[in-house]
């Protein structure tokens, strides 16, 4: 599923096609996604101006001129596409192809910029909802989540209390995302390598008996804004569906660490050590085991 990087690398691609234009006509070819979509969701989308374009945990966020908020969840598979007026994708240097069926384009907004926004999504995962902006707290989808990783409150302090007692594991605790939004499989593991922390570390570990930040939680809170800026300027992770607005393919994933890395020599000099993977909580962890502790 695409975490933070990978949304937001597709929000910044949709920001020139959609901020500040009028969608001229909505399509819904389908009756639903992974949720019915509202009965009057194209009428309530149609004639409004796309005042921002914003991103929380892993939903984009459409504002529009009347005071609703489009809420776009892009699921195991979804991806958007921007169609000018030729028609065409700009290809770039990780440019990939998309396949010529387009039985999977369930939903269309046509603009006043003249671009066609495309939401495409062949195993139908994500979902849209429009919400009124002042019913926002108490949407159900965003209700609870945690604060943004890249946001100005995040920090060392709030990581630790969060996590002060907490008999999880450091990994669980941080795919949690009531204790920080956005985060994922992939990113988690690469954090938690970068700041030579064990995913079988206790989470409560972060801070004192006072809930004061240990060491351990200022260099976790530093490795998580390192790597996902970096993932954000490559464009997130290509795995198996993200591609970026234009077609590319997300590069990062040429970066990793540990992920997706069993079986290699550990990248930390002079460690030595080689990635293990191991299941937790039902997903694949990868991690070295002598430099993470």
């Amino acid at each position: 599923m695409p975490e933070l990087p990978e949304v937001e690398t597709v929000r910044r691609g949709l920001q020139p096609a959609m901020e500040g234009s009028k969608i001229l006509k909505a399509e819904a070819r389908r009756k639903d996604l992974r949720f019915p979509f509202q009965k009057d969701f194209t009428a309530r989308l149609e004639g409004q101006t796309v005042t921002g374009l914003g991103r929380r945990a892993k939903y984009l966020m459409a504002d529009l001129g009347s005071g609703d908020v489009l809420l776009m969840h892009l699921g195991m598979s979804g991806s958007f596409r921007v169609l000018e007026g030729n028609g065409d994708t700009t290809p770039g240097q990780f440019h990939h192809p998309r396949s010529e069926d387009r039985t999977h384009d369930h939903v269309v907004f046509h603009m006043s910029s003249g671009a066609a926004v495309v939401f495409n999504d062949p195993r139908r995962f994500g979902y849209m909802k429009i919400i009124a902006r002042n019913a926002l707290e108490d949407e159900p989808l965003l209700k609870g989540l945690g604060p943004e990783p890249l946001g100005n409150e995040f920090d060392a302090a709030m990581l630790a209390r969060s996590c002060f007692n907490k008999k999880t594991s450091l990994k669980a605790a941080l795919l949690d995302q009531r204790v920080v939004a956005g985060l994922g499989n992939i990113y988690v593991c690469e954090a938690l390598y970068r700041s030579h922390l064990s995913p079988r570390r206790l989470a409560a570990t972060l801070s004192t008996k006072k809930g004061d930040p240990t060491d351990h939680a200022g260099r976790l809170v530093n490795a998580i804004h390192s790597v996902l800026n970096q993932a954000i300027k490559a464009g997130g992770s290509s795995i198996n569906d993200h591609r970026l607005t234009s077609g590319e393919l997300g590069y990062f994933q040429h970066s990793f660490g540990v992920y997706d890395r069993e079986g290699e020599k550990c990248q930390t000099k002079g460690c030595g050590g080689v990635v293990r993977r191991f299941v937790q909580n039902g997903r694949s962890t990868f991690w070295c085991p002598k430099c993470q502790k």
